[in-house]
């Protein structure tokens, strides 16, 4: 049975992908500093999957334990999804996300060359495109992210491919995800932002649970059909899903480092969004008109038939799947993992 390290295994996306690996059969041990994140979620998974993943409360940019914790796992392969992640944020506070994504990034990468491990699925970002020259947009597309946090992405990328380049034994997939939005069927893990929620979808939840008066709408004015940005919206477990699908590929691939967009090819728009989790949840969703945010563009969806081609994933879940399910995990947690009264 391989055994796999995932770093922010506790965050939201690490999280589904731990109930994937571990219903594979994977032995699944989850790195994960919980600074925005929560050991709940780690229970929730063992609740799903059956099986409990080990947790080591751990820094990524902590060198002397992450070889602490990897000298003792002796993982086949890495998943690394710890990192900061907000658009808005990273805008703000340029310097923090730059000291610690590319920080975390390469004391990870260094503590796996020492330790003998060389395989690598990096959660990348579809921002690393920036407002992209064509639709639907391919891996081929020129890298221009308009934000640091994406900036962030597309130099871990490249610190990683250097490495490979550098030792033929290494073998890497960097996935660039479109938005990831839904939660597990079961209801038990979802998405739990800290703060104010970054992304359309939690806070559209929390507005529908009652935590939130009501919907900022970033942007009316976009060349779109109903002015509002579009994006590629994609399901967590589909996700998930294709995470599992680059781990396996990664076996037949040595000394290779590829770069695959996960997204379901189709841009839907904010109102679009709206209206599905009105229907999901039974709830009016107001919402309030404001001016564009700094480093957002209008449209940005994928084309992701390399990813059909060469890792046999697509994404199979509908909009309406995906506002159901975050919606079944909102209102039985309206207080994110709070509610199973664990921090």
């Amino acid at each position: 049975m391989e055994s796999v390290l995932v770093t922010g295994g506790a965050g939201y996306i690490g999280s589904h992908t731990c109930v994937a690996l571990l219903e594979a059969g994977y032995e699944v041990a989850v790195l994960d500093s919980l600074a925005n994140s929560s050991a709940a979620a780690v229970d929730a998974v063992a609740e799903i999957a059956g099986r409990r993943p080990r947790l080591d409360v751990v820094d990524c940019r902590d060198e002397s334990a992450m070889e602490k914790v990897i000298t003792e796992v002796r993982p086949d392969g890495v998943l690394h999804f710890a990192g900061l992640k907000s658009v808005p944020d990273s805008v703000a506070d340029p310097l923090r996300y730059y000291r610690h994504n590319l920080e975390s990034a390469a004391v990870l990468l260094s503590v796996m060359e020492r330790c003998g491990v060389g395989k690598i699925v990096f959660s990348s970002s579809a921002t690393v495109y920036g407002d992209p020259d064509v639709l639907p947009v391919p891996e081929t597309a020129s890298t221009r992210p308009g934000n640091p946090y994406g900036s962030t992405k597309l130099m871990v990328e490249q610190m990683i491919a250097d490495v490979v380049s550098a030792d033929s034994r290494w073998s890497a997939a960097l996935l660039r995800y479109f938005n990831p939005v839904g939660a597990h069927p079961s209801g038990l893990i979802g998405e739990d932002p800290e703060g104010v929620p970054g992304n359309l979808m939690p806070y559209l939840l929390q507005v529908a649970v009652g935590r939130r008066p009501r919907l900022p709408l970033y942007g009316t004015d976009y060349p779109t059909p109903d002015g509002t940005a579009r994006r590629d919206y994609i399901h967590v477990m589909d996700l998930a899903d294709g995470h599992l699908a680059a781990l396996e590929h990664l076996d037949s691939a040595p000394g290779q480092v590829q770069a695959y967009n996960l997204g379901t090819g189709q841009g839907t728009s904010v109102l679009e969004v709206v209206a599905a989790m009105r229907d999901a949840s039974g709830h009016p969703l107001p919402y309030e008109e404001l001016g564009r945010r700094p480093g957002d563009v209008p449209e940005l969806w994928a084309d992701p038939g390399k990813a059909h081609r060469e890792l046999g994933w697509s994404a199979t879940r509908t909009l309406a799947e995906m506002c159901r399910d975050a919606w079944d995990w909102q209102s039985s947690h309206p207080q994110g993992y709070r509610s199973r009264g664990l921090p």
